[in-house]
This record gives C-alpha cells, structure tokens and sequence, in this order.
C-alpha cells in the first residue's frame, strides 16, 4: 500500500512532459492568403515611402567625399541592382489614356515582328517616355518572349497593333479589368491592353522582397504572356523557378521568383 502510494508523486513531475510537447506545425501559405499578405505589404511599403526621405540634390556628391561607412548596406540596391527611387502613387488619376508619341525599332534579328503600343494614364507620377522605354526594353531582352528568334517587338504610337500596354492608376485598373475584382491591388490583361497597376509598378510585390527592378520586369512578361495567349501556371516543385505565368505577385507558392518567360536565354 505504502508504495501505492508513492507512484503518484513520482508521476507528476512536469518537466518530462514538457521536453515531450509536440511542436505545432508551421502555417503552410495558400493562394487564399495572398490578398491579405498584398494588402499588408502594400500598406507597410507605402508607410515607407511617405516616411522615406528624398535625397537633396548634392547627398550623393558629399556622400562620395565622404566614403561609405564600413559595413554600410545602401538600401536603394537590391540582389545587386538599383532600385527604381520610391514614388507616392493616387489611388486615382484622370482615368484617361495617352499613347506615349514615337516609335521603337525591333531588334536586327530574324523573327516576327509584333506591333504593340504603350499608353500611360495622364496625371500619374511616371515619365512615359521612360516607361515606353523600360517596357520596350523589356519585351526584346533574350530571355522574354522573342527568344531564340521567335518574336520581334516593335513599339508604334498608333494604328492596328497586337496589344497595348497601359500603366493605370488602382481605380482606372479596377474599372478596366471588370468583371476581375483587382481590388487596386493587382494588374491583368483585358480586351487586348496588359493594364498594369502603377501601384505594384511603384511597389514592386512582397513575393519579390524589395526587388522591385526585377518585379516590373516580372508584371509586364506576365500580363504580354497573357495578350500572346499564355495562361496561368503553378509552381512545378519547391526550390524551382517560378514560371513567369505563375501568379507572382500573390505568392511563390515554393517556388523562386523568376521575372522572364526563358531565364537562361
């Protein structure tokens, strides 16, 4: 009896059953929760760009007197590039289109050359020349959708074209992607123009973590993917490149980001 008695106090020591405590598990990231993520990481971004202060004139100059800080991290270059500077975009403009004036060459190479124009909607804090320039660039780098002599993209000012690429305020890219809900956070293709929202233009996405160069290069091969015919994609295996048709901008889903439609060229 006397030993009876003894078991219980030798079976109440806690800490054994906390060294045995099952660890839960981690939150696995679904494609449901990529709109909440978006929303945050928009509203932490634009935080920072309101609070971010705009070098003077001569900051750069005396910064190069001055020789940079030992161990110093320049927070405009990410994965080696510099970043576009930050910029405060309306959630609404006029709503109205200009097609950027002028012409853009194709490449001097074989291929079918794809006539395409580029409209930016007037009142947005974006030069268009520099976008027209930036998308033209983009569409005839090697590792787009010309690659290996496929296609050649000729930028023209008017005329019948194969697709227009506009740079759109939220409200102007809700309204244009109807019946999509974008809701001012995310772009499309719709009735032939690839309509890119200037806020992730200016914001880049969090799947991108702060590469926001290589995640406009990412927006406009995604939405021409989308105008050439190409539909959305999944991720083919964790750790692997994302296929540019992957819906990037929401999540990775395992994959790694990856902004061109042929990344080795």
């Amino acid at each position: 009896m006397q030993e009876l008695k003894e078991r219980p106090a030798r079976r109440s020591a806690p800490p054994a059953r906390r060294r045995h405590r099952r660890r839960r598990p981690r939150a696995r990231a679904w494609a449901a929760a990529g709109w909440a993520v978006l929303a945050a990481a928009s509203a932490a971004l634009v935080a920072w760009t309101v609070a971010a202060p705009h070098p003077r004139p001569d900051a750069s100059a005396a910064g190069t007197a001055a020789g940079p800080r030992a161990g110093a991290r320049d927070p405009a270059v990410v994965n080696g590039r510099r970043q576009p500077p930050p910029v405060r975009v309306p959630r609404a403009a006029t709503g109205r289109y200009a097609a950027v004036p002028g012409t853009d060459p194709p490449p001097r190479r074989r291929g079918f050359v794809v006539q395409y124009m580029v409209e930016v909607e007037r009142g947005l804090p974006f030069a268009p020349e520099r976008f027209a320039a930036e998308v033209h660039r983009v569409l005839n780098d090697p590792r787009g959708w010309g690659r290996g002599g496929r296609l050649r993209f000729q930028r023209v000012a008017g005329g019948p074209v194969r697709f227009r690429v506009a740079l759109s305020s939220p409200a102007l890219t809700d309204r244009m992607c109807r019946p999509l809900d974008t809701r001012g956070q995310v772009s499309c293709h719709a009735r032939g123009r690839a309509v890119l929202n200037a806020r992730r233009w200016a914001q880049g996405a969090a799947p991108y973590r702060g590469d926001v160069a290589a995640y406009r290069e990412y927006l406009v091969n995604h939405e021409v993917g989308h105008a050439l015919g190409r539909g959305h994609r999944g991720c083919p295996a964790p750790g692997r490149r994302a296929p540019v048709m992957v819906q990037q901008t929401l999540s990775l889903y395992g994959c790694r980001a990856n902004p061109w439609p042929y990344p080795r060229g």
